[in-house]
C-alpha cells in the first residue's frame, strides 16, 4: 500500500478555542509514526505556539474548506485517502459527500453526531454513547487523544497523598480562555482563603488585565502566564488543577491530576456530569451559574470555594481523585483510533 495520505479539517481561534486543533494534533502525531502523510486544512488565527508546532511536525496548513462541494474539492487536489472532520460549525452533508467521493470520513463528535454520515465516529467523551449510527462508532475515554507531551509526561504510577502547607495551583481554561473563565475562578480560589501558589494560564490579553485588579489574600500568590507548550510539566507539578471540562479532561485524567472541573459551554454538560458523578475530578458548577448576580450567583460561588477548599485541604482526597483519573486514561487511544481507521482503509485498498 503506498503511502497513506490523511487530511484533518478543525479551526482554532480566540473565538472557537483549541479543543478541535489539539486533538487533531494528537491523532497527526499517530498517523506521521505510522509513516502517514498528514495536512490540516483549517484556520488557526492569533495562536503563535499553534501554528510553530505544525511546522514542527512538517504538517501543512490549507485553508479550510467550508461546503460539502468544497471539502470534496481539497481531498481531490491533495490526493487524500482519509479526512478527519472535527467541528461543529461544518455543513454536516461535508462527510456524506467526501463518503460519496471514496474518501474514508472519520467524524469527531462530542455526543451529537449533527447527522453526519461517516464511516467512522469518535467520541472520547467518558461513558459516551450513541444510538445507531451510519458507520462504527468508538466511544469512551479509552479513545481519548492525547498528544506526545501529555503521553511522555504519563506519570508509572497514581501520584501519592502529600501534605503541603501552601498547594501550588494551576488555572486554565483552554488555549484562548474564549468564555472567560479565569478571573471568575481565581476569585472564587482566592476567596477559599486558603494559601496557595496560584499559576493562571491566560488565554487572552484582556484576561490579563481583569487578573491585575484581582488582589490575592494572605499567603496566596498569583501568577499569570501565557499559553504554553510546556502545560503537561505545569500539570504534573502542580498540587490542584482548576480546568473547564473539555478536551483537557482526558489530558488530566492520563497524567493523574487532582483536578476541579466547570462547565464553561453547553455540549460540556454531559461529560462534565459523569466525570464528577464517577468521582474523576470534583465539579465546581457550570460557569453562567459562577458568573450570576445576587444570591444564586453569591451561593454558586460559595458553594465552589467550599468543594475548592475540602481539596485544598486534603491531600487524601486529591490523592483519590487523582487515582481514578489516571486509571481511567491510559494514553494509548488515539493509537486505538488509527488502528481502526487502517483495519478499514487497507482492505479497501487491496481490494482496489
Amino acid at each position: 500500500m503506498s503511502t497513506l495520505r490523511v487530511g484533518l479539517r478543525c479551526d482554532a481561534g480566540p473565538r472557537r478555542g483549541v479543543g478541535h486543533l489539539v486533538r487533531c494534533l494528537a491523532l497527526a502525531e499517530e498517523f506521521l509514526a505510522r509513516g502517514a502523510h498528514v495536512a490540516v486544512f483549517g484556520t488557526v488565527e492569533r495562536l503563535g505556539w499553534a501554528t510553530a508546532e505544525l511546522a514542527a511536525h512538517g504538517i501543512g496548513l490549507h485553508p479550510g474548506p467550508e461546503s460539502p462541494a468544497e471539502l470534496v474539492e481539497a481531498a481531490r487536489r491533495h490526493d487524500l485517502d482519509v479526512m478527519v472532520v472535527d467541528s461543529y460549525e461544518l455543513d454536516p452533508a461535508g462527510a456524506g459527500a467526501l463518503r460519496a467521493a471514496g474518501v474514508f470520513t472519520l467524524a469527531v463528535i462530542d455526543g451529537d453526531s449533527r447527522g453526519q454520515d461517516a464511516d467512522l465516529y469518535l467520541d472520547q467523551n467518558f461513558g459516551a454513547q450513541l444510538p445507531a449510527l451510519p458507520g462504527r462508532l468508538l466511544a469512551g475515554s479509552g479513545y481519548a487523544l492525547l498528544r506526545d507531551s501529555v503521553v511522555t509526561a504519563r506519570p508509572a504510577t497514581p501520584r501519592p497523598a502529600t501534605a503541603v502547607s501552601r498547594p501550588r495551583v494551576l488555572a486554565f481554561f483552554g488555549g484562548t480562555d474564549a468564555v472567560g473563565a479565569a478571573p471568575v475562578l481565581t476569585r472564587v480560589l482566592l476567596a477559599t482563603g486558603h494559601p496557595m501558589d496560584l499559576t493562571v494560564v491566560v488565554g487572552r490579553p484582556e484576561i490579563e488585565a481583569e487578573l491585575e485588579t484581582i488582589t490575592p489574600g494572605r499567603g496566596q500568590i498569583v501568577r499569570p502566564v501565557p499559553p504554553t507548550g510546556s502545560l503537561p510539566a505545569l500539570i504534573t507539578g502542580a498540587d490542584l488543577v482548576v480546568s473547564a471540562a473539555g478536551t483537557s479532561t482526558w489530558e488530566l485524567c492520563c497524567l493523574g491530576a487532582p483536578a476541579a472541573l466547570v462547565c464553561v459551554v453547553d455540549n460540556q454538560r454531559e461529560s462534565y456530569a459523569r466525570v464528577v458523578q464517577h468521582g474523576l475530578a470534583a465539579g465546581l458548577g457550570e460557569l453562567p451559574e459562577l458568573t450570576g448576580a445576587g444570591v444564586p450567583g453569591r451561593a454558586a460561588r460559595a458553594t465552589a470555594a467550599r468543594t475548592l477548599n475540602g481539596l485544598l485541604s486534603s491531600p487524601q482526597r486529591r490523592a483519590a481523585l487523582a487515582a481514578r483519573a489516571w486509571s481511567t486514561v491510559d494514553g494509548r487511544g488515539r493509537a486505538r483510533v488509527v488502528d481502526a481507521v487502517f483495519d478499514a482503509v487497507r482492505p479497501a485498498a487491496v481490494a482496489d
